[in-house]
């Protein structure tokens, strides 16, 4: 098994995710951990993490194993469904870098995305769970101390109101270390570490052919150059949404129209003319707090406009 790097070094425990839960967790030389925060980005990585490891654009299930996720089986099957897993592994987790074990051989891609964008995703997101969902919420926060007697929210209709309770914490579920804050600085502070590329919603946007050949070269991975083409035309959100059903299956378990909800607009700047213009003054200031001047850039406009992360002060 690879040599530990260094432990998690601190707990992660929101409604949602539970650092935890890696502690079962085995690693194997050549690991992929995609790493995000909810809503920028992360079922499209995986997507393409997944044909380049294939070599194949062929639709077939995205998702990796996630251990840090309390709202859906018994963290022993995430763990069941990793140690199956014959061909290289790809994994998926939205805590901080610091919450998570770092391994000899394993390799991290965050991907990141301007928090006004995955606010008004993740409003879209919690808003079309089925119905039960809010029971398996309410089921887990009732059995864990830290939240039983205090039900989660109700998830507003208006993104607009949504978005004045993100602000509050960052959309941090009941931990500041799982806000949007939190998990950025930390992947950030880590952005010149060698197993870690970071990656911009809006650069796959921009240049998914680019983005996609610097994904593959980071995880080492060489495919002739008619692969590549099928695959960043299968990355696309149109050939996403057309193959649901095959990428994502079992999401009609959660999500009401199942990967269609899922995979909603696929776009940026949806909170325009929609958010409150004093909510946005608050949320340039909390980004002016909480982010040095270059991580706040690389969030809002990303790598081509803002320059390379690895290389910024």
């Amino acid at each position: 098994m690879p040599a530990l790097i260094r432990p998690a070094v601190r707990e992660v425990r929101s409604r949602i995710f539970d650092s935890a839960r890696w502690a079962g967790y085995r690693p194997r030389e050549g690991d992929v951990v995609v790493a995000t925060f909810p809503k920028c980005g992360t079922t499209w990585t995986q997507r393409i993490v997944s044909m380049l490891i294939a070599g194949d654009a062929a639709p077939a299930p995205a998702p990796g194993p996630w251990f840090d996720f309390r709202l859906g089986p018994p963290v022993g099957a995430s763990l069941a469904q990793a140690e199956a897993a014959s061909t290289r592994r790809y994994l998926k987790s939205h805590l901080p870098y610091d919450a998570l074990p770092v391994y000899e051989g394993v390799k991290f891609i965050h991907v990141a995305r301007d928090g006004r964008d995955s606010a008004i995703s993740f409003h879209n997101h919690l808003r079309g769970f089925q119905a039960h969902m809010r029971d398996v919420i309410h089921a887990v926060g009732e059995s864990d101390p830290k939240f039983r007697g205090q039900p989660m929210p109700q998830t507003p209709e208006d993104p607009s109101a949504f978005f004045k309770g993100w602000l509050i914490d960052g959309g941090a579920s009941g931990d500041p270390g799982a806000s949007y804050w939190e998990v950025e600085r930390s992947y950030w502070a880590a952005r010149r570490e060698p197993t870690m590329l970071l990656v911009h919603y809006n650069d796959l946007k921009a240049d998914p052919a680019g983005e996609i050949a610097r994904i593959a070269a980071f995880l080492e991975i060489e495919l002739p150059a008619p692969v590549m083409a099928g695959i960043t035309a299968a990355a696309s959100f149109d050939e996403m949404k057309k193959n649901g059903a095959a990428i994502l299956p079992g999401f009609e378990n959660v999500w009401v129209n199942g990967a269609d909800t899922f995979l909603n607009k696929g776009v940026n700047g949806r909170w325009k003319g929609v958010y409150d213009p004093a909510d946005l003054e608050l949320y340039e200031r909390r980004v002016a707090e909480e982010f040095s001047p270059a991580l706040a850039a690389w969030l809002e406009d990303g790598r081509l406009v803002s320059g390379d992360p690895a290389l910024a002060d």
